[in-house]
Parts: C-alpha cells; sequence; structure tokens
C-alpha cells in the first residue's frame, strides 16, 4: 500500500484500528492483563521485550488482518522493532493494515480540569522516521476530567498545533482529546469538546483532513457533525476503560464512528494460551469490534 491507498483504505474501508501503544507506566498493566506478572522482569528492557513478544503474537495472527482490522497505532519502540527480520511497519502493511504511531511524551498535571500534551521537542526526527517507514498517521492524546471551556479550548488548540506539525511532514495526525468517561461532568464537556473541534477544523487552513479520536459520548449520536465534517478523515472512538460488550453497544449507537480500541481489544488475551486459542480468542474480539464499528 502506498499513501494514496491507506488514504483510501482509512477514509471508506469497514473495520477498525486496533491500539497497540501501551507505554511507559501503562505496560506493566497491559502484560499483567496478558498474564504476566512483574517479577517476569528484571530490567525496563526486559519489560519492553515481553510487551513486543505479545504484540508480534497479535501482529501475526490469522485473526489480524486488514479485512476488518484497518489500521494500527503503535508504540515508537515498536515501530523501531521487528517481526521475523522485518520492521513492523512492513509487516503490517503486508497484512493490509495501515501502521500508525503514538508520538506524545505522556500528559501535564491537570490545570482548568483538563491534562496538555507534554513538550515533544524532538517530535520533527520522530515523524521523520516513521514516514521512512511507512507509517500513514500519528495518534495523540490528551485528557479531559472537567466541562471547563478554558480548560478545553487550551487542549484543542494545542492538538490542532500538533496536527498541523504532523500534517506538514506528510503524515495525518489522530487527534484524541480523551473525555474522561468517570468525570461527573461528561455531557457538558462532550458538548463543549463538540464545539471547540467544530471551531477549529473550520480555521484548518490548506485542504488536509485530520482524523478524530473521541471518548464515546453520552448523548448518542452526538458527534454526528464531525462524522459529516468535511476537513475530517475519519472519526474512531477509543473504549475508554468500558469493557468490551458495553464499548460495543455503545458504539453501535453511534453510526459512522469506528473502534479505535487498546483494553477492549486485549482483555481476553492470555500468555498461556496455545496459539489455537489465542487465534480464537482475537478472532472473538474482532469479530465482536468490527460488527459494532459496521453498524
Amino acid at each position: 500500500m502506498q499513501h494514496q491507498d491507506m488514504l483510501k483504505k482509512i477514509a471508506s474501508g469497514s473495520g477498525f484500528i486496533a491500539a497497540l501503544d501501551q507505554s511507559g507506566g501503562s505496560t506493566p498493566k497491559a502484560l499483567k492483563g496478558y498474564g504476566i506478572e512483574e517479577g517476569a522482569w528484571s530490567t525496563e528492557e526486559g519489560m519492553y521485550d515481553l510487551i513486543h513478544q505479545m504484540r508480534s503474537r497479535i501482529i501475526t495472527s490469522p485473526a489480524f488482518t486488514g479485512d476488518k482490522v484497518l489500521g494500527a497505532i503503535l508504540f515508537e519502540r515498536t515501530m523501531d522493532g521487528s517481526i521475523n527480520g522485518k520492521p513492523v511497519p512492513t509487516v503490517l502493511i503486508e497484512r493490509g493494515v495501515v501502521p500508525f504511531i503514538k508520538i506524545d511524551k505522556g500528559l501535564e498535571d491537570e490545570a482548568n480540569g483538563v491534562q496538555l500534551l507534554k513538550p515533544m521537542p524532538t517530535l520533527d526526527a520522530l515523524l521523520k522516521k516513521s514516514k521512512a517507514l511507512g507509517v500513514f498517521g500519528t495518534k495523540e492524546r490528551s485528557v479531559i476530567n472537567l466541562a471547563n471551556r478554558e480548560g478545553i479550548a487550551a487542549v484543542v488548540k494545542q492538538q490542532f498545533e500538533v496536527g498541523q506539525q504532523v500534517l506538514a511532514a506528510g503524515l495525518v495526525p489522530i487527534i484524541e482529546p480523551e473525555v474522561n468517561i468517570k468525570s461527573p461532568e461528561r455531557a457538558a464537556a462532550d458538548q463543549i469538546l463538540l464545539e471547540e473541534l467544530i471551531k477549529n477544523l473550520d480555521s484548518l487552513p490548506g485542504t488536509d483532513k485530520v482524523m478524530l479520536k473521541l471518548s464515546l459520548p453520552t448523548k448518542a449520536g452526538l458527534f454526528e457533525p464531525l462524522v459529516k465534517h468535511p476537513r475530517v478523515l475519519r472519526v474512531v472512538a477509543l473504549s475508554g476503560g468500558f469493557k468490551r460488550p458495553e464499548a460495543c453497544v455503545e458504539l453501535a449507537k453511534n453510526p459512522g464512528i469506528i473502534a479505535s480500541f487498546s483494553r477492549a481489544l486485549l482483555e481476553d488475551l492470555r500468555h498461556q494460551m496455545s496459539d489455537a486459542e489465542f487465534n480464537a480468542s482475537l478472532g472473538s474480539a474482532i469479530d465482536e469490534i468490527y460488527a459494532a464499528s459496521i453498524k
């Protein structure tokens, strides 16, 4: 797949985007969910080797193909790694899966009810490296905890500034201002976010499109104007802490939005499974998320 092939697949393909980008502090939790306790490694390198083995097993599973998985978001170390002697993005592309890269370096402390992106001083170099490896797009995550308009406006402004830097490098940004599903002001935060996103989309220079990754809204169909916006390539949803069955039910209430699940995709997979058990479990999860994404 060349860039234009990937663009067409992401814009109009049937399926969802797998989030395989757990990093830093979230890696031990991901490994524990996979059945590997913290004592199984003694160094950070050993920990990352284990998560790479998990991701490699997922990516090479017969169930994980471009027929239902449109794309996969990678952690930088995964992108830099290899599977059977080939760069991971190359392996994904050969399987019909469009590669993305997580570019954020974590979150600032909360202020005005939100957590902004930490500075990314080496972003230009990362974007150049990613494009050379065949990566199509990026993802950067901020968090919204309260319905504070000043805070939400700052999150969206920062996200679009980073997005324009990504577009200038020839990649497609997934803008991810996540509303915390446990927020006591979730519905109001959803509405303010919608307004701020439309404002920034309407003033986006040039003609390139961006993607949006959003928490599933409390009001079904709320984000339909974003799905239909001419500057949006695709709207995807994170599971945000919902278990897969509930996440799929909520997703199916929002036509035009497809999944980009992480925990909800991987929650039934275990290190101890035989290959047959692993592939069957992953295939079942993919089928369930695919069905909710195309409903």
